[in-house]
């Protein structure tokens, strides 16, 4: 089984946008959910997820770096991709893999309402991925392993899983957001990519972790 998922950081991210009150209180904010990205508030532990010998991805890991073996297989996400355009939030996000290799760059548009990809989507999580950048992630996993995603969010690794033909198992302690990713992943699974076998759609069920 191989890991490729966007943890929480542990950097108690708080999303600015057209939401004044801070992050769970505004429109990122579900029904269930007291804080936007739980476990958010403390720092983030990526041992557990490190096991010798399988694949793992892990972004926003220049967040927790200290705490993960080195690697020369970093990921670099260039979100401005050379449009010239910056503010104050990062230009690129890294991720930390255990795959043997040289660092890779993937450059994708996505600034706001400025995207290369899901152009009129609704963004549903503060921290959503596009889901080209997900397949691209999945695809350096060896296609016999089940790709997990322990903090499934929004469900966009599942969605880039579904569009591939990939096994994938999600998981997702806020409620909310897992009925999204459940939704978003149903769909993407009824509008498969026509070049590859899509396996059957799971049944997705909600599991209490206490």
């Amino acid at each position: 089984m191989a890991v490729v998922s966007d943890p929480p950081y542990g950097i108690a991210f708080a999303h600015g946008g057209n939401d004044n009150s801070g992050i769970g209180k505004g429109r990122y904010a579900t029904k269930f959910a007291k804080v936007a990205i739980e476990g958010d508030d403390r720092p983030f532990d990526p041992a557990p997820l490190i096991k010798a010998g399988e694949p793992c991805i892990l972004w926003g890991a220049n967040h927790f770096a200290d705490r993960l073996p080195a690697s020369a297989g970093w990921l670099i996400w260039d979100k401005r991709a050379a449009s010239g355009h910056s503010n104050d939030f990062a230009d690129c996000e890294l991720a930390w893999t255990s795959i043997d290799g040289v660092a890779r760059v993937f450059r994708h548009h996505w600034d706001g309402m400025m995207k290369a990809s899901e152009r009129g989507l609704p963004r549903v999580h503060p921290t959503q991925k596009p889901i080209v950048l997900m397949e691209w992630c999945s695809r350096m996993i060896p296609a016999d392993r089940v790709i997990l995603d322990p903090f499934m969010g929004s469900g966009t690794t599942g969605v880039a899983c579904a569009k591939l033909g990939r096994r994938f198992i999600g998981i997702e302690i806020d409620e909310g957001y897992f009925e999204i990713a459940c939704e978003r992943i149903r769909k993407a699974y009824a509008q498969p990519d026509m070049f590859v076998e899509t396996p059957r759609a799971p049944e997705p069920k909600q599991e209490a972790f206490l």
